[in-house]
């Protein structure tokens, strides 16, 4: 798949240095964009920089340190993109995590919760006010086909009743789909866009955070979704972050760089505005935003 041309463009890429986050940061890079991404891990970053300078030849990418597992960190990198960098036309939310046993983040929120739907709701709302000011701003987020069959509990969005690490993956990537359809909403009639995607089953470094008895049920899980490589599972970020096939598309699903239908759970609007005004509580936004 040949990538756009993004000369020109800044594009901020969260989950970087593993999967299909790296390909995509690289393939933006590789089109010209000036590539900024968010990792934990400083050797990481250095390595994966050094990597995407070497495959594409464009010097403009850095990173920014920060674990999403705190909203602080969170706010932090928000901030220092803010001061470094004057402009931002693609947000591609893509960091993610599958927690085998419940732990709770520094925030004391559940870890999935927090990493996979309130660190990038933070960050997107954070950084929309930038996003604006270009003249076709986007927000994709990679959400899952894990979403189907999911409800929301919002008795116990955090899972505190029982936990299945399934369940709390599959309720955080509703989560995305419900974030992204309320966001299309907020933001229509301004330029700025946002959609989902589902990247398929994408054998990488996903879920090796649990340990050795997680990492040896993956393959099993690959019985259950098609698997395909990280190159092939970020052709649809890359899709939407920089085709202008859909220039103004907003509030969408995709699936293989196609619309596709989510389930009813996902198209609930009462859920949407319900999930919105709880999450700018917990990361202490304005229920307003």
């Amino acid at each position: 798949m040949k990538t756009d041309n993004m000369e020109g463009k800044t594009v901020l890429v969260t989950g970087a240095t593993a999967g299909i986050g790296r390909v995509t940061a690289r393939e933006l890079a590789d089109a010209g964009a000036k590539v900024v991404f968010i990792a934990r891990s400083g050797e990481k970053a250095d390595v994966t920089r050094t990597w995407i300078t070497g495959e594409t030849g464009n010097p403009a990418v850095s990173y920014i340190l920060a674990d999403f597992s705190s909203l602080a960190q969170v706010r932090a990198a928000a901030e220092q993109f803010l001061e470094e960098h004057g402009s931002l036309d693609v947000l591609v939310n893509n960091a993610g995590a599958l927690f085998f046993r419940r732990v709770e983040s520094v925030d004391g929120i559940e870890m999935t919760f927090a990493v996979n739907h309130l660190a990038p709701f933070l960050l997107t709302n954070l950084l929309l006010e930038t996003l604006m000011k270009g003249r076709a701003g986007r927000v994709v987020t990679v959400s899952s086909h894990a979403h189907v069959g999911a409800a929301l509990d919002f008795d116990d969005l955090e899972c505190r009743k029982g936990y299945g690490a399934m369940r709390a993956y599959g309720r955080s990537k509703l989560a995305n789909l419900l974030f992204t359809y309320e966001l299309a909403k907020r933001l229509d009639g301004t330029p700025v866009t946002a959609n989902a995607l589902h990247p398929g089953f994408v054998a990488s470094q996903f879920a090796k955070n649990n340990g050795p008895l997680v990492r040896a049920l993956m393959p099993v899980a690959q019985l259950f979704g098609k698997a395909v490589d990280v190159e092939k599972g970020a052709q649809t970020s890359i899709y939407l972050a920089s085709s202008p096939e859909v220039e103004g598309v907003s509030g969408k699903y995709f699936v293989d760089s196609r619309e596709a239908p989510s389930s009813d759970a996902s198209r609930d609007e009462a859920s949407m505005i319900r999930l919105w005004e709880v999450s700018a509580r917990m990361t202490g936004l304005p229920v307003s935003v």
